[in-house]
């Protein structure tokens, strides 16, 4: 274990060498790989007592709200993407959501829609939200500072107003998968197919953290869980299905399991056991280096390492029944993560292309305790 999280380590401090700002090279931050990083740093500190750890996940922090927050260099506009003044966008940096940290600029409102092009262009994810909500919530539970837990519920709010939307009055309520910066404009009309149990998840997350604290997510948990259709989770994509796993654990965790929301395990883990025995049967891990997604992989790997964990044991026996059939894929995740680690499979153009989150994910599947487990809210 010690191997393993010495790695991890390893992995983050050559990813932050390469993305952090220095007076000849502006900060490169990603919403998503730098959600990963800061709860693995928050996980290594929790495990081994580094506080160097902690210091680099609340610097990251910092840097994401102070680049992601604010508008691009290379757009018209300039301060927070909230429409805040400065000194209010600092107290409320979250406010209006995060930019994602694509490479090139949000396409403009005239502009065409390229779907190639698209994928390259900045703007708002909701998936990549949830993440940093997520973070932003494990910082909080860390350090017992609910201010980032209420910046991580003000985030929530902004991505609920942002990416929901109603076809017609009563109509049940839809959701975008991307948005322009400023969250005023759809940047693609299709719904993300776990976007709504991300949200739902999530906010669940959140007000469980500090249940009496403000601001409330009622209405934005009542429309998610109005979308989630438990019949069509399934997915043979291996991110997908980490997603999957993750969420059903953190339902677990959360003691949702016995509450309102506790019909959503089971779909979960029945859903996470079907795209298991179809990505199987696809025979991805038997390709090429080259021919393989490892960030894509890792997040399975990282789901998998749930299926251990002794918050399990507490769950009902049917619950139980349905992790250890799930469990039969456990051994994936030595599989993918031994593949990546291995420097010849680094060497491959699809690992060099994506080299930042590649390694941010390979050190949360080395390390993931500080992603997957929600430790007891601290006080401050």
């Amino acid at each position: 274990m010690d191997t393993r999280r010495e790695t991890a380590r390893r992995l983050l401090s050559q990813f932050a060498a390469r993305t952090a700002a220095t007076a000849a090279r502006p900060a490169r931050r990603y919403l998503w790989t730098d959600a990963f990083a800061a709860c693995t740093w928050l996980g290594l500190a929790r495990a081994t007592g580094d506080a160097g750890d902690s210091e680099r996940a609340l610097r990251l922090v910092e840097e994401v709200h102070e680049v992601l927050g604010r508008h691009r260099g290379d757009d018209g506009r300039a301060g927070w993407i909230s429409g805040l003044d400065d000194a209010r966008g600092r107290t409320h940096p979250t406010a209006g959501g995060l930019r994602i940290g694509k490479p090139l600029a949000e396409r403009r409102a005239a502009e065409p829609f390229d779907e190639r092009l698209e994928w390259e262009r900045d703007g708002q994810y909701f998936h990549y939200l949830t993440k940093w909500m997520h973070a932003l919530d494990q910082v909080a539970r860390a350090t017992g500072q609910a201010l980032f837990n209420r910046w991580a519920r003000e985030l929530a709010l902004a991505a609920h107003r942002g990416f929901t939307w109603t076809p017609r009055p009563g109509a049940a309520p839809r959701m975008y998968w991307k948005m322009s910066i400023d969250l005023s404009r759809p940047r693609g009309a299709s719904l993300g197919q776990h976007d709504p149990l991300d949200g739902l998840v999530t906010c669940l997350q959140l007000q469980a953290t500090t249940a009496t604290a403000a601001p409330r997510l009622d209405a934005a948990i009542a429309d998610f869980a109005a979308m989630v259709d438990p019949r069509h989770l399934a997915t043979g994509d291996p991110l997908g299905i980490g997603g999957l796993l993750f969420d059903a654990f953190r339902l677990v965790q959360i003691g949702a399991s016995a509450g309102p929301h506790a019909e959503l395990v089971a779909p979960l883990l029945d859903a996470s056991l079907a795209g298991l025995q179809d990505y199987a049967r696809a025979g991805e891990l038997a390709r090429a280096p080259g021919q393989r997604l490892a960030f894509r992989e890792l997040g399975l790997a990282i789901g998998l390492a749930c299926l251990d964990r002794d918050e399990w044991q507490d769950t009902a026996p049917a619950l139980r029944d349905a992790r250890r059939q799930v469990s039969a894929y456990a051994p994936l995740r030595t599989a993918i993560t031994s593949f990546w680690c291995q420097p010849q499979h680094q060497l491959a153009a699809s690992w060099r292309e994506h080299a930042d989150i590649n390694e941010v994910m390979l050190a949360a599947s080395l390390a993931p305790e500080g992603f997957l487990v929600l430790p007891p809210p601290r006080a401050a």
